[in-house]
C-alpha cells in the first residue's frame, strides 16, 4: 500500500512538474521548488546509503521503495532552474553552461534509474555498486554547479 501511494504521490509531482515553470510566481518559488525536490530526494538516497554502507541493515523491499522514490523525484528539481530563478545554493554556471548542466541532469535521471534496477535485484552488492555510480553524479553536478 506504502509503495502504491508512493508511486502515486510521484506521478502526481511529476504531472505537475511539467508545466512548474509557468507556475512560479516568484523567482524564490522555482528556488524553493527545486531545493524541495532535492531534499526529498536526498532523504530517500540517504537511507539507500545507510544500507549500501552498513549503518543500517539491509531490507530489500525498502530498498525499492526509496529507489522508486529517489528515480520519481530525480526527474522533478529541473524545472525549477528557469531564467531568473538563479541564487539558492546553485552557481551561475547552471545558466551559463546550459548544455552541461542538461548532460549532468540527463546522467543523473539515468543513473537513479538503474538503481532501481540494483534495488530490485534484491542483492546487496548490486546496489553498493550502484549507489556509488549514482552517488558520483550527484557529486559531478554539486562540484561544477552548486555552491558548498
Amino acid at each position: 500500500m506504502i509503495r502504491l501511494a508512493s508511486f502515486a504521490l510521484a506521478a502526481v509531482c511529476a504531472a505537475i512538474s511539467l508545466p512548474a515553470a509557468a507556475q512560479f510566481a516568484k523567482p524564490e518559488d522555482a528556488v524553493k521548488y527545486r531545493q524541495s525536490a532535492l531534499f526529498v530526494m536526498g532523504q530517500h538516497f540517504g537511507r539507500i546509503g545507510a544500507m549500501a554502507n552498513g549503518r543500517i541493515p539491509y531490507d530489500a523491499a525498502a530498498a525499492i521503495a526509496n529507489a522508486d522514490i529517489v528515480a520519481e523525484m530525480a526527474k522533478l528539481p529541473w524545472a525549477g532552474f528557469v531564467s531568473g530563478a538563479e541564487g539558492g545554493k546553485s552557481k551561475p554556471e547552471v545558466w551559463k553552461e546550459g548544455a552541461k548542466f542538461k548532460e549532468h541532469q540527463d546522467k543523473m535521471i539515468a543513473e537513479t534509474g538503474k538503481l532501481v534496477v540494483a534495488a530490485k535485484a534484491g542483492n546487496i552488492d548490486a546496489l553498493k555498486a550502484q549507489f556509488g555510480s549514482t552517488a558520483g553524479s550527484c557529486k559531478a553536478c554539486h562540484d561544477s554547479f552548486r555552491n558548498q
